[in-house]
């Protein structure tokens, strides 16, 4: 099989991620991150001062953007921004930056490009409604809103980012609400998705089901 999709969708804080780059390594599967994609994205605008609101300097912005992925880097008009995505500033406005119309257009062609004629794993919010509905596998990952503020929370301290939990929650909150409730390929569940809730299960256990899985589809 050429060509294999496996669409991992659900919040922020899910376990999408680290999931999904384990499960990679185990199939030899293409790790393309969505998420990492539009933090990009988000970066961009915060670096050039860009008026979210102002489509025209949207869509100039736009134009101009040069993405590049190289395994675990990510680079964004020639310059690894591997850690600045992930700072707390990126985080604040990326789904306000992932509900712009002309944004979503954009990185979901790009994501169909990167992902033709390969066997690719990839996580985010719409992929396998919007971006893949096709896809030959579908998960949805959720977890309590206090469990995933505890796993970024976690993230930022090892990244000796200084931040509240209380903030982080509240910060988890804001993007459900934003993700799910935006006009542009809202977070939901494919109605042929399979959803396992990771609050109390191990990675080992979660990638152990979603191997299983793909050893059915493959």
């Amino acid at each position: 099989m050429d060509n294999f999709i496996v669409a991992v969708d659900g919040p922020a804080g899910s376990g999408k991620s680290t999931i999904s780059k384990i499960v990679a390594k185990e199939y030899d599967l293409t790790y393309l991150d969505t998420g990492a994609m539009y933090r990009m994205v988000a970066l961009c605008s915060l670096e050039n001062n860009v008026d979210l609101k102002d489509r025209g300097a949207v869509s100039e912005m736009l134009d101009g953007i040069k993405l590049d992925i190289q395994g675990e880097k990510f680079i964004l008009n020639g310059k690894d921004v591997s850690h600045d995505i992930r700072t707390p500033r990126v985080t604040a406005i990326v789904s306000d930056v992932a509900a712009i119309k002309e944004v979503r257009v954009k990185l979901v062609d790009l994501q169909r490009e990167i992902s033709k004629g390969k066997k690719v794993i990839l996580d985010g919010r719409d992929i396998g409604t919007v971006v893949f509905p096709n896809a030959h596998l579908k998960v949805f990952l959720v977890a309590s809103a206090e469990e995933r503020a505890n796993r970024r929370l976690k993230e930022y301290k090892e990244k000796g980012i200084d931040i509240s939990f209380q903030e982080v929650l509240e910060s988890i909150q804001n993007r459900d609400h934003i993700d799910s409730t935006r006009e542009e390929s809202p977070l939901k569940k494919a109605e042929d998705a399979l959803e396992v809730d990771t609050s109390s299960k191990t990675i080992e256990e979660v990638c152990n089901k979603i191997s299983a899985l793909i050893e059915a589809r493959l």
